[in-house]
């Protein structure tokens, strides 16, 4: 049973979706639709659109509006927490907005992540989009953002009002405590594969993935079991999958997956610059732990 909460949508398994291009790197807007509708049927409680994962940065205004309304179509707008990253807050203010009134129930932002922001740019950027009134999961990446949301910071923005939770992509599971205690009522949502188990162990209210790309029925039996406290299941589970799930913290982490997604038979298909192609050692090793999950029955 799906774990969507319409009070909060960003409960449960949310994928952050990849998104197909053809082999002219245009985007495939109904295979897109199509992977939405899949995710959902194999158990994934929503999708995440316009995230790192699908390439944001190197799409146009235009192309980054039709995913979000390709997926809203697809699987409903309480589903699909589109990413509304920008390097200004009012263009990520307009983003929400346009998440919005395409009927979408959530929205996940970035930090200001053009330099490194001071707390009280940060609390202005998250202040703006707020204001757009649709509900914004913060999204934490200092490895990539060069800002850390730390858990002070996080439970004065909630306090502020403007976020209801956060997509915790430090990599520091203990966060987790200091998060609920300074700020009980903002839900932490497990944002890297290879962290999830410890994360959903300790509290965690959902997980922005990137594997169930390819193989979502696994990380939502994953998921459920973990959030159960079945570590019984869970845990061999997680040590199977695990040497995927790496990739998703690693610098070629689209790539990865996307070969991932090509190897089980799903169209993940290329990247655009300035991503590049896998190295050969690296695709050999993304392949053979692919076919060695598929093989154990993972799907």
């Amino acid at each position: 049973m799906n774990a969507y909460d319409s009070r909060r949508p960003w409960h449960g398994v949310l994928v952050a979706t990849a998104l197909p291009l053809r082999h002219d790197l245009s985007i495939d807007y109904d295979t897109f639709a199509a992977h939405c509708v899949w995710l959902v049927d194999n158990g994934c409680d929503g999708v995440v659109p316009n995230g790192s994962l699908g390439e944001y940065q190197v799409l146009t205004a235009e192309e980054r509006a039709r995913v979000v309304e390709t997926a809203v179509a697809a699987v409903g707008g309480e589903r699909v927490m589109p990413g509304v990253a920008a390097y200004g807050a009012a263009e990520a203010r307009r983003w929400a907005e346009q998440a919005r009134d395409a009927g979408c129930a959530s929205v996940m932002l970035l930090p200001p992540n053009a330099y490194r922001a001071d707390e009280r740019s940060v609390r202005a950027h998250y202040a703006e989009v707020a204001e757009a009134g649709i509900p914004v999961v913060a999204y934490n990446n200092p490895h990539d953002t060069r800002v850390d949301l730390l858990p002070e910071l996080l439970a004065t923005l909630h306090a502020d009002g403007c976020v209801q939770a956060v997509k915790e992509f430090s990599g520091d599971v203990r966060r987790i405590y200091e998060i609920g205690e300074l700020a009980p009522e903002l839900d932490v949502l497990a944002g890297a594969d290879d962290v999830v188990l410890e994360l959903v162990a300790a509290g965690a209210k959902g997980w922005v993935a990137g594997y169930p790309n390819a193989l979502p029925r696994a990380a939502v039996e994953l998921y459920r079991s973990a959030a159960a406290g079945d570590l019984d299941t869970a845990v061999p589970l997680y040590r199977q999958l695990h040497s995927l799930h790496r990739w998703d913290s690693k610098v070629e982490f689209v790539q990865a997956i996307k070969l991932s997604m090509d190897v089980v038979g799903r169209h993940g298909g290329p990247c655009r610059p300035p991503r590049v192609a896998l190295s050969p050692e690296q695709e050999t090793a993304v392949r053979a732990a692919t076919e060695k999950a598929v093989a154990a029955g993972l799907r």
